[in-house]
């Protein structure tokens, strides 16, 4: 087919069908939610990185962190709301404990992993090398800026109704997983992302018989000992350790150096 014809062709299948159609359409199907304003979707899903890239001045609104921060909101005030209404037994604490196990980035990446949107967010071609598709933070955060974009285009009932079937219609399971969850394997994310290298666990203790031990884990940053975690096994105490640790950076992550951008 002549160069000319086949240029006409995608012009035309373009103009039909838009630059993704494909990928738009299995997205709307896995979100159960079709965009009215594909901008806003074309944002939620691009990375800083893929924003750096687009031949313009960068601009903050071209990435997907303002609609993060929106969908944030969006996803604490429906969480609370539902277990305002599903749990009056429970006090302050306990709520608050439950919106903090559902709401975070750990829960969220799993719900993006699961629902495939990995394969949808646009990233840089450093950023792919380095593993960003599988990356905790970015789908967690891609997620976010979805569920920003869906309360933007079609109001809170349509956010609402994605939070609930995606996330709260799952609680009980999505909250005891926690347990079961890769600590050291975010501790390291964290740590790279910042340039802070690799985090060194240490044997602190081990005590009792060899039926009933139980080992004390120290993790290491730098030279510094940030936080130490015990359980029957050394796996387990290093994941208690990493656990500890990633709440302890967090607590002064104004002051620890910015995520590595690419």
């Amino acid at each position: 087919m002549p160069r000319r014809a086949v240029t006409q062709l995608r012009a035309l299948l373009r103009r039909l069908f838009g630059d993704h159609p494909y990928e738009e359409k299995e997205l709307s199907e896995l979100l159960d939610y079709r965009f009215r304003d594909r901008g806003l979707l074309e944002q939620a899903l691009t990375h800083r990185s893929a924003a750096r890239l687009s031949g313009k001045t960068f601009s903050r609104s071209a990435a997907n962190e303002r609609l993060e921060f929106l969908g944030d909101a969006v996803l604490g005030l429906v969480t609370s709301r539902f277990l305002y209404e599903h749990f009056s037994d429970k006090d302050e604490g306990e709520l608050s404990k439950l919106k903090a196990a559902l709401v975070n980035k750990v829960t969220l990446s799993r719900v993006s992993k699961e629902i495939g949107l990995g394969k949808f967010v646009k990233l840089s071609p450093e950023e792919e090398r380095m593993g960003g598709r599988h990356r905790h933070s970015i789908i967690a955060d891609a997620y976010e800026a979805l569920l920003g974009a869906v309360y933007l285009d079609g109001g809170l009932e349509a956010a609402t109704e994605m939070i609930e079937t995606q996330v709260l219609s799952r609680m009980s399971e999505l909250v005891s997983d926690r347990a079961h969850y890769n600590y050291k394997g975010e501790l390291l994310e964290y740590l790279q992302g910042r340039g802070m290298g690799a985090p060194r666990y240490v044997l602190d203790t081990e005590e009792g018989p060899d039926h009933s031990k139980s080992f004390t884990m120290a993790v290491i940053v730098l030279g510094t000992r940030l936080a130490v975690g015990a359980g029957p096994s050394k796996k387990e105490a290093e994941q208690k350790a990493a656990r500890l640790a990633l709440m302890a950076l967090r607590q002064k992550e104004d002051k620890l150096p910015r995520p590595v951008e690419h």
